[in-house]
């Protein structure tokens, strides 16, 4: 039986739901190998919180988070709680300095970091993990034994999208069905824009599906454009069918963050709009591979760029073939048994250095 996983992530309307939905993967995997997991967050969504606890992992919830000191007293008493100070912790959000890092260290714990953008000046983690496209780019200030695992061959999947691995969706000749996501928050409302773009589309028996996130404070208002709007429209909120969603999708509009992997395991032809800096590169990548195509940031992308391209893409099915293909060369979807294999052979190599009983 594995030690006790302990997951440090937050999920807010400015941060989004991806730190948490890419650790709840981890979590999945780890419990399949008979392992316990804890999250501990500050997490404002209750229907994420509850799919925490629906998973079957526990929730330790902190009032303020980091640097707000009762963030990481709420983390040592955790960790202290337990029988063994080999359990793994993982840190995912931006807000973990390297002093925070350097707490869990001192405090004797095996220390997983999830990162995008090499930020921080120093890290002091056993394995550092940047799932993305140019991760392999990126120059990390780390200890002479932290283990680097960079790039796609890591991304982590939940179980619901590797049901559907197998999955090889017909591209039609007129993409008819166009899936939006601008992931858990969107507080630019961005999906607005997008929304407003595709209606001066004229293609008949067009068909969107809006996805609006856990975070997204804009539901009403997204309700009410899509019932002013000149195609078929679906506002759905807090979904559970993601998977499904996208193999029913054509080609997607989406946000530059983790639901891109999701996306381009499906094969899904996406058009990205970078949302937060840590997304730039992501779509940059994606764009330069072959799999999507990047607009750029959202405050510099119009409507009528969105529609043109948008309106390209529809048509021309084997630009689409093409971008499927890559998507779904890009992620092989084990991504996390890979990364627990790894964890685990941190934990065995620090047991042969163990005083014997």
């Amino acid at each position: 039986m594995l030690e006790v996983l302990i997951i440090r992530a937050d999920a807010s309307t400015q941060i989004g739901s991806g730190h948490i939905m890419r650790c709840l993967a981890l979590a999945q995997a780890w419990k399949k190998q008979d392992g316990k997991v804890i999250f501990i967050s500050t997490c404002e969504s209750e229907s994420l919180r509850n799919r925490i606890i629906d998973e079957g992992f526990e929730l330790v919830l902190v009032k303020e988070p980091y640097p707000d000191p009762v963030d990481f007293e709420t983390t040592l008493s955790t960790l202290n709680y337990l029988p063994s100070t080999k359990s793994w912790v993982v840190l995912d959000g931006y807000h973990f300095d390297t002093d925070y890092q350097q707490c869990i260290k001192n405090n004797g714990n095996p220390l997983l970091v999830i990162d995008d953008i090499a930020h921080l000046n120093h890290y002091v983690a056993d394995i550092i993990l940047n799932q993305n496209i140019n991760a392999e780019k990126l120059s990390y200030s780390c200890e002479p034994e932290t283990k680097l695992l960079l790039g796609t061959k890591y991304v982590l999947l939940r179980d619901e999208y590797l049901t559907y691995k197998n999955t090889n969706g017909e591209i039609p000749v007129v993409a008819k069905r166009i899936l939006i996501t601008m992931g858990g928050a969107d507080p630019e409302n961005i999906t607005l824009k997008v929304l407003n773009a595709l209606n001066q589309i004229n293609v008949e028996d067009l068909e969107i599906n809006v996805v609006v996130g856990t975070s997204n404070p804009h539901l009403d208002t997204l309700k009410k454009a899509a019932m002013n709007c000149y195609h078929k429209i679906e506002v759905l909120h807090d979904v559970s069918n993601m998977p499904q969603l996208m193999v029913w999708a054509d080609l997607a509009v989406s946000a530059g963050g983790s639901t891109c992997w999701e996306l381009a395991f499906n094969g899904v032809p996406s058009i990205l709009i970078v949302l937060a800096k840590n997304q730039k590169w992501v779509a940059k990548g994606l764009s330069k591979y072959g799999y999507a195509i990047n607009l750029g940031g959202h405050n510099e992308v119009t409507c009528e760029q969105t529609k043109t391209t948008v309106e390209k893409l529809i048509s021309d099915n084997v630009e689409r073939n093409m971008m499927s293909n890559c998507g779904r060369k890009l992620i092989d979807g084990q991504g996390k048994r890979k990364v627990t294999a790894e964890m685990r052979n941190v934990n065995e190599f620090d047991n042969i250095f163990m005083d014997p009983p």
